[in-house]
């Protein structure tokens, strides 16, 4: 229904202050011809030493600061009057929605729903990882106590990231018969390519392990100093028969044939590389996190009309270059056989390196489109990708 502005907002504010139903509220988009603080305010009831205040989780795009305020009538009213176009109000009974129109008026609807009210101040996260666990000591991420150290808390959140989107993909693949149900005398495989301080290697075999997935896990680091590091925390947490790490450039890895391939930031093309030994090998899951794209931004000469307008400037041209690298590797991923995603790895505030290619093989055979598209992009923008060279048999040229 819709109806004025004032009365949309004020009964918006009524809910919020009362604070015997209040459960939360979300503000996020932008009036037109106004300008707001953040792109999103998360607003939640809390209790602190016995005091009922408003706390609000504002996120610029890259952080997200907390305040608490004392639910008064005035500064909410204000707050929602500050430029946002979507407003949010979920109490114990209701879900209140405003969508500002541009022609200033409230667009509401109501949907009844029960909730409960947690007013917790510290609200406690499920972890897919206890902090506790040895690994998070030996690697520097948390402290002897098995707290997390704050300046390792995005490295954490990372790992924690990468936990859930493993764990779906890998039950998916099982489910689907792409990945044999990994047994004592045939565990699952991976191989972590380009482990570096093997966070994620560590990671992926203590949540695996202790979900009672029988697991073989090696780790693949050009550096002989991480391979030792790494072995002699594999050693010391005396899991040592089921992890180990090599010290071989990601081209050249004698490792056998996988399941699960993980690269995650293997800087240009040993993203490529991880790629292209893992397609070759036939891995069935790749969760691949792209690092720095050099290969194809060097290629790029001549963009193709309109496109000069854009790769004129230095920065934009290094992004599209980012795009362009990831588009090809998913074309060839699924010219391969793959089912591609291209997914969100952790919110951008985490790390700016923040995509993910999740493939699946399915042996689909590829649709003639899909090989002409790439060859097409390709000439356009006059380039040859790396990955095509690694690929040798999808005889595509």
């Amino acid at each position: 229904m819709q109806i004025t502005l004032e009365d949309g907002l004020r009964s918006a504010c009524d809910q919020i202050v009362d604070t015997s139903t209040f459960v939360r509220a979300v503000l996020s988009g932008r009036r037109r011809n106004m300008q707001v603080g953040f792109e999103r305010i998360d607003i939640r009831l809390v209790e602190i030493k016995g005091v009922l205040n408003l706390q609000l989780m504002q996120n610029d795009g890259r952080a997200t600061t907390t305040k608490n305020l004392a639910p008064d009538r005035v500064v909410v009213q204000e707050l929602l009057d500050s430029g946002y176009a979507n407003i949010m109000v979920e109490s114990v009974s209701q879900v209140y929605s405003i969508r500002i129109t541009k022609s200033g008026d409230a667009q509401v609807h109501i949907e009844k729903r029960e909730s409960q009210q947690v007013l917790s101040h510290d609200k406690k996260k499920d972890r897919l990882l206890d902090s506790s666990d040895p690994f998070l000591l030996e690697v520097g991420i948390a402290d002897a106590k098995g707290v997390i150290k704050p300046s390792r808390q995005d490295k954490y959140k990372q790992v924690e990231e990468f936990l859930r989107i493993l764990s779906p993909a890998l039950n998916a693949a099982i489910a689907a018969g792409h990945i044999q149900k990994p047994t004592v005398k045939t565990p699952l495989n991976i191989v972590d390519l380009g482990c570096g301080h093997a966070y994620l290697t560590f990671a992926a075999h203590q949540f695996l392990i202790n979900s009672g997935i029988p697991v073989k896990v090696v780790g693949i680091d050009v550096r002989v100093e991480s391979r030792d590091r790494n072995n002699a925390i594999a050693k010391k947490l005396g899991i040592e028969s089921t992890i180990e790490f090599v010290a071989e450039e990601i081209s050249k890895t004698t490792s056998q044939p996988v399941d699960i391939a993980i690269a995650l930031h293997a800087c240009d093309t040993a993203t490529d590389d991880a790629i292209g030994w893992a397609v070759n090998g036939g891995a069935q899951l790749l969760l691949i996190a792209p690092c720095c794209h050099h290969d194809i931004q060097k290629q790029m000469d001549a963009a193709p009309e309109p496109w000069t307008a854009l790769t004129k400037f230095g920065l934009m041209k290094e992004r599209l270059a980012d795009l362009i690298t990831d588009s090809f590797r998913a074309q060839l991923l699924r010219i391969a056989g793959y089912r591609v995603e291209i997914i969100e790895f952790v919110a951008g505030e985490h790390t700016p390196r923040n995509l993910m290619i999740r493939a699946v093989k399915t042996d689909a055979k590829p649709d003639a489109i899909d090989i002409a598209r790439y060859l097409e992009m390709s000439s356009q923008w006059g380039v040859i990708p790396a990955l095509e060279k690694k690929l040798p048999t999808l005889n595509i040229r």
